[in-house]
């Protein structure tokens, strides 16, 4: 009987290792694909004067803000935290907890699912390209330890940031980094995103400004997030979507967000794709290389 265990736990690793592999290979071709059809323009061919300055000011902006340099100290600081947490995980459609059983240091939660620099400083260079003349309305759908949180955050205090992390040990953290830096301008919804604890957090909000999407890397979450959040998106919002070519399933709602009736413009930048909603923008789907 120990032997057949013994033989079930091998083939299962090896199923596991298979599926890896695949994942891989998957995502070196989805890159090498984007690399072939992206353009590198600097705002050049796209067609609307506006999101033509959005690409100049926004995408390839590279002024350097006051804030930025505190901020990724934190992340350093993550990088190199060795505490363990109880790490509860639903960004892949179900409750799994960490696969040794014990925990997950900090550390490596901040080495996989923290959104790189050029990335977070983006999103923050859009925040304040859209908040110049008021205050904002931000949803950030899967904190993690709170670094890109911090990012939408920091522009100005006036705005409003709500972010929804289904870990509690990882939401404890991403506070303490919050108070640390001295913000209060963030609320954190802890618990799993569901459809209805999603709507909860909708119906609280005259409108949505800003939204992020990084949580449940699954066609079906991704595309409920997206109807939910696209009920409070105005013309001039912009939301973000990560990983939009993390597996085939993200793919593929990546696909119908870009012919969604809601939707004109969107670019993929690989990494995440940006939608906007405005009617006045010529409905296309830019390819851009950041």
């Amino acid at each position: 009987m120990q032997k057949k265990l013994y033989l079930c736990s091998g083939f299962s690793r090896s199923v596991i290792r298979m599926m890896k592999l695949s994942t891989a290979i998957y995502r070196a071709l989805s890159w090498l694909r984007h690399q072939l059809t992206a353009r590198n323009t600097g705002g050049h061919g796209i067609h609307s004067p506006y999101l033509f300055e959005w690409v100049r000011m926004v995408l390839h902006d590279e002024n350097v803000y006051y804030a930025w340099e505190k901020i990724e100290e934190v992340r350093t600081r993550m990088l190199a935290d060795e505490r363990e947490v109880e790490f509860v995980d639903y960004g892949s459609g179900g409750k799994r907890k960490s696969e040794n059983g014990d925990g997950r240091k900090v550390c490596d939660i901040a080495k996989w699912s923290l959104a790189k620099k050029k990335y977070a400083q983006m999103m923050a260079r859009l925040v304040n390209w859209l908040g110049t003349s008021k205050s904002l309305n931000i949803v950030e759908l899967g904190t993690s330890l709170g670094v890109t949180t911090v990012y939408l955050a920091a522009v100005d205090s006036r705005n409003k940031v709500v972010t929804c992390e289904g870990c509690p040990a990882v939401a404890a953290i991403a506070k303490e980094n919050w108070k640390a830096l001295g913000l209060s301008n963030i609320e954190c919804v802890v618990g799993e995103i569901t459809v209805d604890s999603l709507q909860l957090t909708v119906d609280s909000l005259r409108r949505i400004d800003v939204a992020f999407i990084d949580a449940n890397h699954t066609y079906a979450g991704t595309r409920v997030y997206f109807n939910v959040l696209a009920e409070k998106m105005h013309e001039k919002s912009v939301m973000i979507v990560d990983d939009i070519h993390y597996n085939e399933e993200m793919e593929r709602a990546w696909r119908e967000i870009c012919e969604d009736e809601r939707v004109t413009s969107t670019m993929d930048l690989y990494q995440m794709g940006l939608v906007f909603f405005d009617k006045n923008y010529w409905r296309k789907n830019y390819k851009i290389r950041l």
